[in-house]
């Protein structure tokens, strides 16, 4: 296994040095590398084709309404549409928080 490592690392080399990689498509440019670190190892082939079609999974879609629903809450003086928006950010918490705990028990 040695071998076999220290010849591809003499065949990356000298195509380095050949400039085998300067006028590669994405030169210069930094890698876009996709974080599923915190999604369950069984998941994230869906999640992967769920992001490719423009998709958010439900979780993802629930955190960014709950967040643009405090915004809201923080910006409004109405004490009725405040309530209103009380009740939805509870809701949303509520299914988003089932949610979780469903997917944590999956993982055990």
């Amino acid at each position: 296994m040695y071998f076999l490592s220290r010849l591809v690392e003499e065949k990356i080399k000298q195509a380095i040095a050949e400039g085998e990689f300067d006028n590669l498509p994405g030169h210069g440019k930094p890698l876009v590398l996709e974080d599923f670190s915190e999604v369950p190892e069984h998941m994230r082939m869906a999640y992967k084709v769920l992001k490719n079609a423009g998709v958010l999974p439900l979780e993802v879609e629930l955190r960014k309404e709950i967040a643009a629903l405090r915004q809201q809450l923080d910006a409004c003086n109405d004490e009725a549409q405040q309530q209103r928006l009380r009740k939805e950010l509870n809701d949303k918490s509520l299914k988003y928080n089932l949610l979780m705990e469903r997917n944590q028990r999956r993982q055990q």
